[in-house]
C-alpha cells in the first residue's frame, strides 16, 4: 500500500506542477518550449491554458483526497484515486492518439497515472 500511495502522490504532484506551468507560467520561455508554443501564440492561448491548468489541479486534488482516504475508507479512497488517475491516463492517451509527435509529453503525463491505475486495480 505504501508504494501505491507514493505513486498516487507523485502523479498528483506532477499535475500540480502542470497546473502551475499552464495557469501561471504560460508565457515564460521555458514553459513555452516545454509545450511547443511560439511566443506570438502564447498570449492568444493563455486563457485556454489557464483553464486547462485548473483541470489538472482538480485531478490532482481528487487523487490526493483519494490517497488520504485510502487509510480510513479504502473503497472511497480507491474510487477517488481511480477517478483522478484514470482521467490523467485518459488525457495522456488522447494527447498521443491525436498527435503522435506528442508521445514524449504523453509519456511524461501518463506514466505515473498508468502505474497508479494498475496498482489500484490490483488492490481490488
Amino acid at each position: 500500500m505504501t508504494v501505491l500511495a507514493a505513486v498516487l502522490a507523485a502523479a498528483a504532484l506532477l499535475h500540480v506542477y502542470i497546473w502551475v506551468l499552464e495557469s501561471f507560467r504560460w508565457t515564460e520561455p521555458a514553459t513555452r518550449r516545454a509545450f511547443g508554443v511560439a511566443e506570438a501564440d502564447a498570449p492568444l492561448l493563455a486563457p485556454m491554458a489557464y483553464n486547462q491548468g485548473f483541470y489538472n489541479l482538480f485531478l490532482a486534488i481528487t487523487t490526493g483526497v483519494g490517497v488520504v482516504l485510502l487509510g480510513s475508507n479504502e473503497d472511497v479512497g480507491r474510487a477517488l484515486a481511480l477517478a483522478g488517475t484514470g482521467s490523467m491516463l485518459a488525457a495522456a492517451l488522447v494527447l498521443v492518439t491525436h498527435d503522435r509527435t506528442k508521445a514524449r509529453a504523453a509519456l511524461i503525463q501518463g506514466t505515473l497515472p498508468a502505474l497508479a491505475v494498475v496498482f489500484l486495480l490490483l488492490t481490488l
